[in-house]
């Protein structure tokens, strides 16, 4: 179940804004295609982004990807737990935010409501 409190990107990531403020991370499907995620490179707190900017890697036993904001602003906190416990990702994508953003700048074009997100899932298959 894709939870619908949140939009999400065509590169299988979600963004959950509240009161100005972006939690960011990745998708289900991101975590089951990367398979057993070993390191996440956290970002810099009070570090500036820029929407497209790659603002994490996330690396697994199969591959190192990097993952691209769909908000623009300034880094306000990252998640800790993700040093120790990467696999924190693949136990519960949509339960780890990666880093949440003072937001300046959003494209909310690009964004995909749950049900936008699912259909381009459904396709990709």
């Amino acid at each position: 179940m894709i939870p619908t409190d949140r939009k999400y990107t065509r590169e299988h990531d979600w963004v959950m804004i509240e009161d100005g403020i972006a939690a960011l991370g990745i998708t289900d499907h991101a975590q089951e295609a990367l398979g057993d995620i070993v390191y996440v490179e956290l970002p810099e707190v009070d570090g500036e982004i820029a929407i497209g900017d790659d603002y994490t890697t996330v690396e697994s036993v199969k591959a190192a990807s990097p993952v691209a904001s769909p908000v623009a602003g300034r880094i306000v906190e990252v998640n800790e737990a993700l040093d120790e416990q990467p696999e924190l990702l693949n136990e519960d994508a949509y339960g780890q935010f990666i880093a949440k953003v003072e937001v300046t700048e959003i494209d909310e074009a690009a964004l995909l409501t749950a049900e936008e997100y699912e259909a381009l899932l459904a396709e990709e298959e």
